[in-house]
């Protein structure tokens, strides 16, 4: 029985990280985006296109392979269109937060100010508070 609670305590651990709770939630979220990135596609974008190639749908795009069986090239299509606006997506948002996130760890990043200079002479390192280089033995500012 000890073993078993020590399962479970692991597993309450594990399930109750940060990242694990994230990718829950983003998973989720892309669920419901997919549903509307599908509605954007099937019911804007493809009307759109079926204009332009003469009032054909996507999903009638199909090459008869036989009697039964068909390949339905236009209902991949409809799948990439699908793939690109989500990518495309992705990368905005990505982006902005990218741009978001950079300028604020720009404003909280002072520049440290530094602790070593270099010795005119010998050309080492020295403290930034010394008048003599411990080194060379010579005078610096």
């Amino acid at each position: 029985m000890a073993k078993g609670k020590g399962i479970i305590s692991e597993f309450k651990t594990f399930i109750m990280r940060g990242n694990v709770l994230d990718l829950a939630v983003g998973v989720i979220i892309g669920g419901a985006f997919q549903a509307i990135v599908s509605s954007l596609v099937d019911d804007v974008i493809m009307p759109v296109i079926s204009l332009v190639t003469g009032g054909k749908d996507f999903s009638e795009w199909k090459i008869a392979l036989g009697e039964s069986a068909t390949l339905n090239y236009g209902n991949f299509i409809s799948a990439i269109i699908n793939f690109l606006i989500m990518a495309v997506v992705i990368f905005l948002i990505v982006k902005g937060i990218n741009k978001v996130s950079a300028k604020f760890s720009k404003d909280e990043e002072a520049p440290a100010e530094p602790t070593t200079k270099v010795c005119p002479y010998c050309k080492s390192e020295i403290a930034i508070e010394a008048t003599k280089c411990p080194h060379c033995t010579s005078d610096v500012e």
